[in-house]
């Protein structure tokens, strides 16, 4: 493919192993990323024949492209494995895309590599679907993300658990497109070997390709430029109650997109404990811990900088903590302007007033989230329906009709404390400082979506995919979360969350 560097395999050899893509016996394209290709400025008509099919497998590369299985460590579920690595994925190279930025092109469910640690090296075609049907919808939601290039399948079966049972399943290639692979673990496994030239050089390496500065302090600016990167990931996140599912340090890259989608998936019914993961337990990455868990995964990046922060220990701990502390208020920055987007609100324009206005506003919307919890509220839905709430204050700014809040009032069971809320909502909308209340309600909708990948129709349709074949389901969803905040007729579906019972089997997916 034009203009496949190795950038990564070059200058940091001794953190990956050359290996080729197990052999397949009939790759067929299933799903194909245009826009995606055109960015790269690879040719999609090329791509989309037999030959482009193999080669999105792995297959007839030739041998001046230099895939490798990128090595690092982790913590999983807080437990320290010392070597992780790509088990089942090869790193085809690095492409300067048409906006001049460097990405990355990688396969995942290539087969076995020496950093496989029992498994098949292989991924099914389902989860695959799902990474790809995910990702593009944090795309159209403004989310920073892996992209999906395409999906291939292979034309083998391969045994994986399906409702807790064995099965044959159809298996499959995914092209992935990230700013990089960069991981915390990929510091973390380093570090641990004691090398801190090659630390050193890893360092560098990230700096050029994610914080090129010039930096009067170049390793302390690539962990606050982490630290900045993941704050503002986690807060658009949280926004959209998104629940990534596995927070290991090995799923959190330098460059701040969100990597790695597995048992992955937005919140409905609002409730800060939500898992999606049947193997997180205890919780450990529910929504409302996302922020911790992302400050403790950085402090990890922290211990693995140490030795290139200052010659001194002490010193170099100082700069560490100081850079981890400063994520916890640069979170809670973000935040605060993410909800203030999501209700309406403007921030204050005078720095004396903003403290008082900060205060006040996080209030209010600690008890909207009160609210949301306490009566089961969908998340996604109860956003919106306040955004065409806001549009009814510009016929009617006194107080908005009980019939233009009836879509908002149908999601509370008490409507009495919803109107309490209400009325200090617009009182809070009317100390905007500039707009009308259409011009509020149209920003409102342009940060909450309509649309998101729901669980039981993604399900749906990587069912409809992996066991008949059948893929209209999945581009027909695909369609949807590709426009998420626009409304449009006949899909009221989509916008419907599941009933409870529905939901309860939906959050035990976790799926290779």
């Amino acid at each position: 493919m034009p203009g496949l560097q190795h950038r990564y395999a070059t200058e940091l050899a001794p953190l990956c192993i050359p290996w080729r893509a197990a052999p397949v016996p009939q790759p067929a394209l299933v799903v194909f990323n245009d826009a995606l290709a055109a960015e790269l400025g690879w040719p999609a008509e090329r791509l989309r024949g037999p030959e482009g099919a193999a080669l999105l497998c792995g297959q007839g590369w030739p041998p001046e492209v230099r895939t490798v299985a990128q090595g690092y460590a982790g913590h999983q579920f807080g437990g320290y494995v010392p070597r992780l690595g790509d088990g089942r994925a090869l790193l085809l190279g690095e492409v300067l895309d048409r906006h001049g930025r460097l990405r990355d092109v990688a396969l995942k469910g290539s087969g076995r590599t020496p950093f496989a640690r029992g498994g098949d090296g292989k991924a099914a075609l389902g989860p695959m679907l799902r990474e790809y049907l995910i990702s593009e919808a944090m795309h159209a939601l403004g989310v920073p993300t892996s992209r999906s290039l395409a999906v291939v399948a292979t034309g083998e079966t391969i045994w994986r658990e399906v409702d807790g049972l064995p099965q044959r399943v159809p298996g499959a290639v995914l092209v992935r497109v990230a700013a990089s692979h960069i991981r915390v673990g990929t510091f973390q496994w380093v570090a641990a070997s004691g090398e801190v030239e090659l630390l050193r050089r890893l360092a560098d390496h990230t700096l050029q390709r994610h914080d090129p500065g010039p930096h009067e302090q170049p390793y302390v600016a690539l962990l606050e430029g982490a630290c900045e990167r993941q704050a503002a990931l986690v807060a658009q996140w949280m926004g959209l109650g998104f629940i990534h599912g596995v927070m290991n340090t090995d799923n959190m890259t330098l460059s701040g997109e969100t990597i790695d989608y597995g048992p992955c998936a937005f919140m409905e019914a609002f409730d800060p404990q939500t898992v999606f993961s049947s193997i997180d337990h205890g919780g450990r990455y529910a929504w409302g811990n996302q922020p911790r868990m992302a400050q403790w995964n950085l402090a990890r990046l922290a211990e693995a900088l140490l030795p290139l922060l200052h010659p001194d220990e002490e010193a170099a701990l100082a700069l560490a903590q100081a850079a981890i502390e400063r994520f916890g208020a640069r979170y809670r920055h973000l935040w605060l302007a993410i909800m203030r987007a999501k209700l309406g609100w403007q921030a204050g324009e005078a720095p004396a007033t903003d403290a008082v206005l900060d205060g006040a506003d996080q209030a209010l919307i600690d008890d909207w989230l009160h609210l949301l919890y306490a009566q089961a509220v969908d998340w996604t839905l109860a956003h919106r329906r306040l955004s065409d709430l806001a549009a009814a204050l510009d016929t009617q700014p006194a107080r908005a009709s009980a019939a233009a809040a009836q879509p908002l009032a149908a999601l509370f069971a008490d409507v009495a404390a919803l109107d309490a809320w209400l009325a200090r909502w617009q009182a809070r909308l009317q100390r905007n400082a500039h707009g009308s209340p259409t011009d509020w309600a149209h920003a409102m909708r342009c940060v909450n979506p309509i649309y998101i990948p729901r669980n039981q129709r993604v399900e749906e349709a990587l069912r409809a995919a992996s066991d008949e074949g059948d893929l209209a389901p999945f581009e027909a969803l695909l369609a949807v979360v590709q426009q998420p905040f626009d409304e449009r007729p006949g899909l009221e579906r989509y916008a419907q969350p599941a009933d409870p019972m529905t939901a309860r089997h939906y959050r035990t997916f976790c799926g290779t």
